[in-house]
């Protein structure tokens, strides 16, 4: 069902029990295509009783393996490195966030063939836009899993900030950051521009 490399980095941070645990969830998910907790302990194929299904279900997902950097990581840094040529040293990533239901989502994906792969993403407890210390907090991850790699970070107008852009360029990451046309910026050796006057 899985690829064998994800089972190899699943064997590797889970225990037995847990690994046919993931088996199991994968399955009804896939089957029943719901990701509510309460929905899947009634189709979870154990014999006890429900609220002890979801229970289960609940420590499973809150256990310190099934957390992004433990379970996600490993499989992504695994698929970089089998899915792009050695010569190939450079990632692009887009940075956006979606108000999607009541959850504010912050993500950060990998751009591969008009593909965007989520690599890590944060649930911020506000509306609205991120901050630079909830940027930083995105990004930072990746800085260690894509060590090897050149990284080039797209954002659109939310992500306008000159701090984040000298951020980015202190940690080595080149970076295209949309800006309004009526910011003003100032070329080496010449007075402040707007943008909209340059012609791009």
């Amino acid at each position: 069902m899985l690829p064998k490399f994800y089972q190899n980095c699943a064997h590797y941070v889970l225990t037995p029990a847990q690994y046919k645990m993931l088996e199991i969830l994968l399955m009804l998910l896939q089957i029943h295509k719901t990701v509510t907790i309460e929905k899947l302990a009634t189709v979870f194929p154990q014999p006890i009783r429900f609220e002890s299904r979801r229970q289960s279900i609940q420590r499973f997902l809150l256990l310190p393996q099934s957390s992004i950097p433990y379970l996600w990581f490993p499989l992504i840094k695994r698929w970089v490195k089998n899915s792009f040529k050695a010569g190939n040293k450079r990632l692009i990533f887009a940075i956006d966030r979606t108000q999607w239901r009541s959850q504010n989502v912050f993500v950060i994906s990998l751009i591969e063939q008009k593909r965007a792969i989520p690599v890590y993403w944060l649930l911020l407890p506000k509306r609205g836009c991120s901050n630079l210390g909830e940027q930083k907090k995105l990004i930072r991850p990746l800085l260690q899993l894509f060590k090897e790699y050149q990284m080039l970070v797209l954002g659109d107008r939310e992500f306008h900030s000159i701090k984040l852009a000298n951020w980015l360029h202190s940690k080595g990451i080149d970076f295209v950051l949309c800006q309004k046309k009526g910011t003003y910026i100032r070329q080496e050796n010449q007075s402040h521009q707007r943008l909209q006057s340059l012609g791009i």
